[in-house]
């Protein structure tokens, strides 16, 4: 005992306390370099910049993406005919226009001025529409489609043709559209009819079959050949959304597969499919929309575009009821067929006067050349139209 007390006696304090004080040095140095070298990793992490080749010169994670409304309310004018971006000076004022993020009010007066394209009736671009969620294909891209069923080769050329000969002609048909307005480039698309109203009852009594998925895995393939996106469309006859689109819902969680639905065989009344056109009201179209609206939501997806028909009022009524949501973008296309003459009356009668969001036109291959004198219309007389389609189906 005596021993050790002596040995204890022998610490020097001058040489503890100097020790303890080093330890609280070298931690609070630490914990001040750490901090600091903490905030300056976050400054640059926030700025979005990386050290590359001893300099913070690139992006580390690039800027979310936004939508440029600018460049979307001028290409909505170019539908309108109010603004031509494959002219020489429109094109110029257009880039003026977005690198100096001018108002469209003041887009439309200088257009108004610098230009002798006369402007479009106020009835388009549609008004009280919503902008898209960021990652919409339209009015940036135009959609060209072949619809059709594998099974059939009478329903149009998505089933006429063999599948490698099919995507070589809508290739060669979408570049001919490119060609028509160099302004705005043409995504393909295969709008295949997956729901196919039918001239027997069925076995529930619904007078529609659905496509075996296989059929439509076959589609799917075939579109990633070509960068194409689908379409599955839905001819309910007796059944009707509620219950029809639940069934595609795999596919269309997918980010290119968008829908359409066809007034013509929905059948309200109970009558045969075919036996008399068809309708859908305002309260079907919110329905589908609002559908696609959760699955882009839920799966975070770029916006759903939504098609359907008319070459009739009835076949879409309370058009003003129809509400625009950011995740899905709305198309009224002109589904009738014969003479161009007729076409076009046909599309100024219940296309144009009703304006909902874009507008889309069918042209037949067949079915249009039926009429005396008649011939398929081009991509240029198309064009002419007011507005100007932004999706085109080929049957």
């Amino acid at each position: 005992m005596t021993e050790r007390k002596k040995r204890r006696s022998k610490i020097d304090p001058v040489k503890v306390s100097i020790l303890i004080l080093s330890i609280f040095l070298v931690v609070y140095v630490s914990s001040k370099t750490y901090a600091l070298a903490t905030n300056v990793i976050s400054y640059f992490l926030k700025s979005g910049y990386s050290n590359v080749g001893g300099a913070f010169t690139k992006p580390i994670f690039p800027e979310k993406a936004v939508l440029d409304k600018e460049v979307y309310d001028l290409r909505m004018h170019h539908l309108a005919h109010s603004f031509d971006l494959n002219n020489a000076s429109s094109t110029a004022l257009f880039k003026s226009a977005t690198s100096t993020k001018m108002s469209t009010s003041t887009v439309n007066a200088t257009t108004t001025k610098a230009m002798t394209t006369k402007l479009a009736p106020s009835l388009w671009p549609a008004k009280n529409t919503v902008y898209p969620k960021v990652g919409a294909i339209l009015p940036f891209k135009r959609i060209v489609a072949y619809y059709g069923n594998l099974y059939s080769k009478k329903m149009g050329a998505l089933g006429e043709y063999e599948s490698e000969d099919m995507m070589r002609r809508l290739q060669a048909q979408a570049k001919e559209w490119e060609l028509a307005d160099p302004a705005t480039p043409v995504v393909p698309a295969l709008h295949y009819i997956a729901v196919v109203a039918q001239g027997s009852a069925g076995s529930d009594g619904m007078w529609r079959s659905r496509m075996p998925h296989t059929e439509i895995d076959k589609v799917i393939e075939m579109a990633k050949k070509i960068d194409a996106i689908v379409f599955l469309d839905v001819q309910v006859a007796l059944s009707d959304l509620q219950k029809e689109l639940p069934q595609l819902e795999k596919y269309l969680s997918m980010p290119n597969v968008h829908l359409g639905i066809d007034p013509e065989f929905s059948m309200k009344t109970g009558k045969k499919p075919g036996s008399v056109i068809g309708t859908m009201d305002a309260a079907d179209i919110n329905f589908a929309a609002s559908y696609l609206a959760g699955l882009v939501q839920k799966h975070d997806l770029p916006p759903k575009v939504l098609t359907f028909y008319r070459f009739t009022r009835n076949m879409v009524t309370n058009y003003k009821n129809i509400k625009t949501i950011p995740e899905v973008q709305m198309v009224l296309t002109m589904d009738g067929w014969g003479h161009q003459a007729r076409k076009i009356g046909t599309y100024k009668q219940f296309v144009y006067p009703e304006p909902i969001q874009f507008t889309g036109f069918k042209l037949f291959y067949k079915n249009d050349l039926k009429q005396e004198n008649a011939r398929l219309m081009t991509p240029a007389e198309v064009l002419k139209l007011t507005p100007a389609p932004i999706y085109i189906q080929y049957q």
